[in-house]
């Protein structure tokens, strides 16, 4: 017993200790702090969800102290008593706000106090009374608001019906004289003189019908890329020179964008040469023997004098490996009477097909 002895005391020192490090975590979390306490009564007028003796005091979201006290009012059972412990430095006044909140995922609550005036007290705060509906929770708030939605939507069902029904008809209505409402509209316009802008018209540009027997077949595997152009050829619209407006263009435009609709007219008129060995888009295939590059240097309508069409194409020839095997320049001009679209057209139609039959004879010999 006397070996044994020490090791009883040394055990239950251990488990004072250790109690009392629990007790004094415990205490020092519920209270706040080591400083002066005061207590003050807080009246709610309904239910308040959750919260428990220990919940913390928060002043402008500030922990001060902690909820020491819940009880039901024995005068009025709708009502909540509580009494808050909070530091004696904490500014609560006669005019603070008291609410409740929930904090974090689960929505712990705790008690806010938030304001008041900067006067010193004259005399003991009273009981402080929260805001209506302090206790009540987002999802309880949704549910009044919703409720109140669904009373006033029974309140009013008939009027309801009948603003539906009379929307129905009004459709109906609408409906049925369509093309009375057109009428209106279209007279609107010729009063005030506003007419919808013309449509366009579109225009395409001819590939060589006839190239002629062939003089020399292609056999290899070659391919025609989308051609190169500055900004300004990357258009569908008819470019003239010098820059300027001409009655009829600005409702004209061609099927594609220069570079590509010069692309597939040159494609099919070397089709039309020889289709078993015509070019194959780049996209066709992958690697071919040899690529046909063409960069648009002019596609215009040219109006110093007499009005004319301008194509200006050049053209490389080059090996898989990148080697230009053969270059030329390809300039063709087309002249014609009056400026307007069929006419400028025609020219260009007229012009683009000599310029083809030139680049396919020089290609066969090229390849």
């Amino acid at each position: 017993m006397e070996t044994r002895a020490p090791f009883v005391v040394v055990g239950a020192f251990v488990l004072a200790a250790i109690a009392a490090g629990f007790g004094f975590v415990y205490w020092l979390h519920n209270t706040g702090g080591l400083g002066p306490r005061v207590t003050y009564h807080v009246q709610f007028d309904g239910s308040v969800p959750g919260l428990l003796v220990g919940a913390a005091v928060l002043f402008n979201g500030i922990r001060v102290g902690e909820v020491s006290d819940l009880g039901l009012a024995p005068d009025d059972p709708r009502r909540v008593n509580a009494t808050i412990s909070v530091s004696s430095a904490t500014p609560v006044r006669a005019d603070t706000k008291v609410g409740l909140e929930f904090q974090g995922l689960t929505g712990v609550p705790v008690i806010a106090l938030e304001g008041g005036t900067a006067k010193a007290n004259s005399g003991p705060v009273p009981t402080l009374i929260a805001e209506q509906g302090a206790g009540q929770s987002m999802t309880q708030a949704a549910r009044d608001a919703l409720r109140r939605v669904d009373s006033v939507l029974a309140d009013n069902s008939g009027p309801l019906k009948d603003t539906i029904a009379n929307f129905k008809v009004f459709s109906e209505g609408l409906s049925r004289n369509t093309a009375k409402l057109d009428g209106i509209v279209a007279g609107l316009e010729r009063m005030t003189g506003a007419t919808p802008p013309p449509p366009k018209i579109t225009y395409d540009l001819r590939a060589v019908q006839n190239p002629g027997a062939p003089g020399k077949t292609i056999n290899v595997q070659w391919a025609i890329p989308e051609p190169t152009a500055v900004a300004m050829l990357e258009t569908q619209r008819f470019l003239f020179q010098p820059a300027q407006d001409y009655p009829g263009f600005s409702e004209a435009m061609w099927a594609d964008a220069l570079p590509k609709l010069i692309q597939a007219r040159l494609i099919e008129s070397f089709e039309n040469y020889d289709l078993a060995h015509a070019p194959l888009r780049m996209a066709d295939i992958g690697q071919t023997d040899f690529q046909l590059l063409i960069d648009v240097r002019r596609f215009r309508i040219a109006v110093d004098s007499t009005p004319a069409a301008e194509i200006g194409l050049s053209a490389r020839i080059v090996d898989k490996s990148g080697k230009v095997v053969a270059s030329r320049l390809f300039e063709e001009t087309e002249k014609f009477d009056k400026v307007e679209p069929p006419a400028a057209v025609a020219a260009f139609d007229e012009a683009f097909g000599r310029l083809a039959k030139n680049m396919i004879a020089w290609t066969a010999q090229a390849l």
